[in-house]
Parts: structure tokens; sequence; C-alpha cells
């Protein structure tokens, strides 16, 4: 059998436009568009037969019942549904009425062709109508991850627009105590500052615990330059509310999502909160690839802490440093202090204190710095935290310990995993 007889045997099926007829044939030749494909077979065979076969509108072609002939009409609603949008790629999807997909498979059985023969409808439409869109808009396709996702839906004759988000890297600081990292929603009433019709005494009325968070300072500024439908914080991991976040500050991530806009100035944004925020100052704000993202929320950094601690009983000076000894370097077996066993799961948890100094300020108090993997509960480490936490700074000297004030001063230590050029862009748009 010959291209032309299987083309003879697609159009005694009935009535078929030229893109339904060339798209069986779509692998088999290149360089054409099915329609031109379809009009070639056509032309060629009424050279050769009696009784040529007339060309058919796609109005009136059983395969498509159409929409072969509505591509640039799709590819204008298109282009009207995300003239409002900043952007720099795209990929458009559709979605087929199912009698229409089995018309096109039909067509196949029918004729006798291989089922998997050409391309689908699906395929075409996605292809001649991204092509418009691209010449429309000037803006690139992205298979992987695009500023902007197009569904055509055919059956519902919609154009459904995506907005894939826009991620912003940074390093914060917090140089006030009692700000947690991101809201905290009251749990006495349900973040609705009411009880029984009066202020909640737990949060003064507001519906936080909090009057606000690094989250509360950051995300507003950039959400909103970004024309955003909402920001979220993400951090790698958190400090607790009383402690600081000095030194090099923490990486975070806010995540953006549906940006309408891409286009700003980082610079400009990062001194806008740092005039605006209270207690939070932010650093180093670069557009970042979505895989940042999820490569600062699994991050399990190390941290440095420097501390205020106060003894019940007077210490020494040697046994202070035989205690801070005996805790550097050795595996620490904390189970989940009792501070946050309401909200995670008793779990036991072995940790290492890697580096520890420390002197005394007087006979009952001491400063000490800790570098500690991730994850290490830091006042559990002085405290011991009723036994919970094996070895401890007050086992280890046999008087009670607690940490009076907090500081992070490094996340990371020696190692700075964020830093690598290839999760950074200059610009959203790339």
């Amino acid at each position: 059998m010959t291209v032309l007889d299987d083309a003879r045997r697609l159009l005694d099926t009935g009535p078929l436009c030229d893109a339904c007829l060339g798209r069986p044939f779509a692998q088999r030749s290149f360089g054409l568009t099915n329609p031109e494909r379809g009009r070639a077979l056509r032309t060629t065979i009424a050279l050769e037969d009696d009784e040529p076969y007339e060309s058919t509108d796609p109005d009136d072609c059983w395969v498509c019942e159409g929409y072969c002939g509505r591509y640039d009409a799709f590819a204008d609603r298109a282009v009207a549904a995300i003239e409002d949008i900043d952007f720099h790629t795209y990929q458009l999807g559709t979605r087929v009425p199912p009698l229409v997909e089995e018309n096109d498979e039909l067509l196949r059985e029918d004729a006798g062709l291989e089922p998997d023969a050409g391309e689908r409808l699906k395929s075409e439409f996605n292809r001649e109508v991204g092509r418009r869109v691209g010449a429309r808009t000037g803006k690139e396709v992205d298979f992987e991850r695009p500023d902007v996702q197009l569904l055509l839906d055919l059956g519902a004759d919609t154009v459904d627009v995506q907005l894939n988000s826009v991620a912003v890297y940074g390093r914060y600081r917090k140089v006030e105590r009692d700000i947690p990292q991101t809201e905290w929603p009251c749990s006495n009433c349900g973040a609705t500052g009411r009880v029984t019709n009066a202020p909640c005494p737990e949060c003064d009325g507001t519906g936080y615990r909090y009057e606000t968070s690094i989250e509360q300072e950051v995300a507003p500024i950039l959400t909103t330059a970004l024309r955003g439908r909402e920001g979220v914080f993400h951090g790698a991991g958190r400090e607790d509310v009383d402690a600081l976040m000095l030194g090099e500050g923490r990486p975070f991530v806010l995540e953006v999502k549906e940006p309408h806009r891409r286009d700003v100035d980082l610079a400009t944004l990062e001194d806008e909160i740092n005039e605006s925020a209270s207690g939070v100052e932010v650093e180093g704000l670069r557009f970042a690839t979505y895989d940042m993202v999820a490569r600062v929320k699994e991050h399990d950094a190390s941290k440095t802490y420097r501390m205020q601690v106060e003894f019940s009983d007077p210490v020494d000076d040697d046994a202070l440093q035989a205690a801070l000894d005996a805790i550097e370097g050795v595996t620490i077996e904390q189970r989940t202090p009792q501070r946050v066993d309401h909200r995670r799961a008793d779990l036991v948890r072995e940790r290492v204190a890697y580096d520890v100094s420390g002197e005394l300020t007087d006979d009952t108090h001491a400063e000490l710095t800790i570098h500690g993997a991730g994850g290490l509960y830091i006042k559990e480490l002085v405290s011991g935290d009723d036994g919970r936490t094996e070895p401890s700074l007050a086992g280890e000297l046999g008087v009670d310990a607690v940490v009076t004030a907090l500081d992070v001063v490094a996340v990371e230590g020696e190692d700075e995993p964020f830093e690598d050029p290839e999760f950074f862009r200059d610009s959203p748009n790339q």
C-alpha cells in the first residue's frame, strides 16, 4: 500500500478537512503543517483520479467538527487572557472533547491504519495555537517550568491561565526578641480575636499571639510589588521566638503565588523592607529557581549559638570547662522537649554539639558559644530537660542550669549550600 492508497481510504471515511487528512501522515514527511500535508495529498489524488475529492471546510469535517479551523481564534483568546501579565516563558495545553478524541481514533481504525499513526489532534492544537501565541507575544516556550501555563478546553470553550510562582531568596536577621518566623494565630480564640462576644484575653483581641512575625514584615512588600495572590514564607529552620537571629542571617525563600508582575527591582524592595520592618532586617534578595524552595525547606542547617546561662548554685571555672568538654563532639540523645511535646512527635533524636566553649561571668552565670547540628535543642542541652536530654551541661555540673538569653549568630557553619549559582537568576524572566 502507498501513502496515496492510505489517503484515499481516509477520504472514504467521510468529509475530512485538510488538517485531519494530513495528521495521520505527520511522521512520514517533515517541513509541512498538517493542513499543508492534507492539501498536497488531496491535490495529488485529484491529478491521478477521475473523481477528485473536494476540499472540506473544517466546520463540515466529521473528525475535528470544526476545531481545526479555530487555531487563530483560540490564539487570539489566549493572548487576550494574558495581556496584563508580565511573563517571559509559556506553555500551552489542550483538552479535547472525548467524542472528538474518539473520532480521531476511529479515523485511523476505519482506514485500516495503525492506532498511533501520525499525531493526535491534541498535539496538533498545542503546536498550532502555541506557535501563534509565541508569534503574537514574542515570548518563548518552556516545557519544564514556564511562567505562564495556558489550558485550552475546547469542549467548554474556555482558556484557563495558571501563573507559576516566583521565588525570592534572601537572609533575615531578627534583632528584637519575641518575634516568630511566621504568623502565630491565637489558639485560645481560633485567631478570631473574640471569646464569648468579648476580646480574647490571651491575644488582646488581635487574633495573634505576637504582634508581628518575620513573614508579616517581609511578605507583604514583595507580594504587592509582584502583584501576587499571596506570599508563602519558607525558612531554613527557625529559631526560638525569644532568640535573636544575628550574624549573616538565616536563609529564606518567599514564594509569591500567581504573580502578575515579574520585572521588579529587588534592591529597592530590600531597602523598603528594612526601612519599614520592626525588629527585622533582610539582605541579599535574589530571584531563585523554584528548586530553591525545596532546598531551603528540606535543609537541616547547623547553627552557632551564643547564650547567657544561669546556674542554681555557684560553679567554678574548672568544673565548667570539664562539663563543656564532656558534651563537645559526643552524640546527644534528646527526647522531644516538654516545651514542644504538644505539637511534635515524642521521639528520641540523636544530634552532635560540634564545638562548645564558654566562660563564667560570675560564679552563677556564664556566656557560652555552641556550634551544633541542625535540630539540636540547644536550651535542653544546657538544662537537661528533667533528664530528657543526655548528656547535658546541667547533668555534668550537677546543678540546675537555664538559658536566660539566646542568640543565633550563624546558620550553616562553614558549609554554604545555598550559594550555588545554579539556583539563582538575575531575573525571574530567564
